[in-house]
């Protein structure tokens, strides 16, 4: 005997059944997944909550309920909240260090340029012969409003400059030469050539095997004496060079590793269709290596850019030497937490878009 099939249910109730226990939707289903699907991770979660109950409000009032911003050194010593006004008070010396007041207009528009360089430049579509030229005319510009000596910009002397201004200068810099030449460098090291590969091993494991700080003193105290009498090089570019070359042997290991994971056969395909050396590795090896090695080598800039806070034992004031020399005045001693917190939000700020923008070119490759 033949059974019937089931009576459809109504739209409704058909919607009913097929639909997924609220546990496992919305805000619920979230927390019930992510803090709560095991033991482990139930106990973990409470034991932050209850730390964040702990230390979470005494936080918010210390930083912004009882907190002075525009008031005083006197006035925050009288209350427990944190005193802001250490920043407020002294910005522009943080920021700008000894450029002259009257004309820190400059180094604020350079570094408006050279923000806004970067921010043009993140698009792939732009990355043509031109942008190479607009970043060329870029950097004369800032050079320019950074040193003066023109009708209406009068000079500054490179030992003025200081603050954040200097750090962009150093990091920025750095990091742009840095990369051609570590590329260089790993290419130099797979070479087949003796005298080449020798020449890039030495340099890599010579750098790599000295801290920065001793390659900043050797370009500040040593360096000079080799010179001859008479010829000096100014401190900023011996500083420049040290981080560019230190950066530079960090990069080239990273690089090498990609090229070591490119395929026997990508090589021997550029071969058969008659590519030379050169234009195997500008059109076939290069952009799958350095396309696998972003991830690593924007970990190697993040670091370099923090390290350029080195060049304070060289008694170059930049971003950190501004703020300690802030702390040092006997009105403003005892806020070094507000002062310290500050720098490190310029510099997370900083890293976050050098990471964020990673993570962007790592999809659109």
């Amino acid at each position: 005997m033949a059974t019937l099939p089931p009576a459809p249910l109504p739209e409704h109730d058909h919607a009913d059944a097929i639909r997924p226990p609220i546990v496992a939707l919305g805000v619920i289903g979230w927390v019930r997944q992510n803090l709560f699907s095991s033991v482990l991770n139930s106990l973990l979660t409470l034991v932050i909550l209850a730390a964040a109950l702990r230390f979470l409000p005494p936080l918010i009032r210390w930083a912004f309920i009882d907190s002075h911003w525009f008031s005083t050194a006197a006035a925050c010593r009288n209350d427990g909240g944190a005193c802001w006004s250490v920043i407020s008070a002294n910005l522009r010396f943080i920021i700008f260090g000894f450029y002259p007041p009257d004309q820190q207009w400059r180094p604020l528009l350079a570094m408006a340029l050279l923000i806004g360089l970067l921010l043009y430049s993140r698009e792939r579509t732009r990355w043509k012969p031109a942008l190479l030229y607009t970043w060329l005319v870029g950097l004369a510009v800032m050079g320019v409003l950074m040193r003066g000596g023109l009708p209406g910009l009068p000079g500054v002397e490179s030992s003025q400059w200081s603050g954040l201004p200097l750090t962009f200068l150093l990091a920025v810099f750095g990091m742009v030469a840095a990369y051609p030449l570590g590329v260089v460098l790993a290419l130099g090291r797979q070479s087949h050539m003796p005298v080449i590969r020798a020449m890039c091993v030495v340099y890599i494991e010579l750098i790599r095997g000295v801290p920065l700080i001793s390659l900043l003193f050797m370009s500040a105290i040593l360096f000079p004496l080799f010179l001859p009498e008479g010829l000096t090089i100014n401190k900023i570019i011996r500083a420049q060079a040290a981080i560019i070359m230190f950066t530079a042997a960090y990069i080239a290991e990273v690089v090498r590793g990609g090229l070591q994971a490119m395929p026997r056969g990508q090589y021997e395909a550029a071969q058969s269709l008659g590519l030379n050396y050169f234009q195997t590795m500008r059109h076939v090896i290069l952009p799958q290596a350095l396309k696998i090695v972003i991830p690593p080598t924007v970990g190697i800039l993040i670091s370099a850019f923090k390290d350029t806070s080195l060049v304070v034992i060289i008694a170059l004031y930049d971003l950190l030497k501004t703020t300690q020399s802030t702390l040092s005045n006997p009105v403003w001693m005892g806020f070094s937490v507000e002062a310290y917190i500050f720098i490190a939000l310029i510099y997370l700020v900083c890293c976050h878009a050098m990471s964020s923008y990673s993570r962007r070119l790592e999809r659109e490759l």
